[in-house]
């Protein structure tokens, strides 16, 4: 399998800290929709060009498990890679650290390809192409 991950950076904000200035838990998914927008822009066509062709990639599932706290004015990375790429089924592994490499978060959102009327369709021979080197298994990411 391949061993290309996406990396992007992030500056915590103070708006996603919490009053004893920690990242609150629910703005990692904000910062996850961030990455990957970031992903899709870096592989080769950006989400608003996929949605502008009627099609979209709603996330039904996320999982996240916390390992550690980042702070204000921290920048983190945020490592993204293609779990499961099949059918109408996206699923993206991610990975959250410090620079320095302590793990602050890690788990997979889950998507679904989907016209603009919210109906189900396959993923786009394009969109596989361009995401077939970040394709991973999670076994091998752990």
């Amino acid at each position: 399998m391949a061993e290309i991950v996406f990396k992007h950076q992030h500056r915590i904000i103070y708006a996603e800290c919490t009053v004893g200035n920690h990242v609150y838990y629910a703005r990692y998914l904000d910062m996850l929709e961030e990455a990957r927008g970031e992903f899709f822009r870096q592989t080769g066509k950006p989400l608003r060009l996929w949605q502008e062709s009627g099609t979209a990639f709603p996330v039904i599932g996320a999982r996240i498990d916390f390992k550690g706290p980042a702070r204000y004015d921290d920048v983190v990375t945020i490592e993204l890679w293609v779990n499961e790429m099949r059918g109408v089924r996206l699923n993206i592994g991610f990975r959250i650290a410090h620079p320095g490499g302590g793990l602050l978060a890690e788990g997979e959102t889950r998507h679904v390809c989907a016209s603009l009327e919210e109906k189900p369709q396959r993923l786009p021979k394009e969109l596989m192409e361009q995401l077939k080197p970040y394709v991973r298994l999670e076994s091998e990411v752990r």
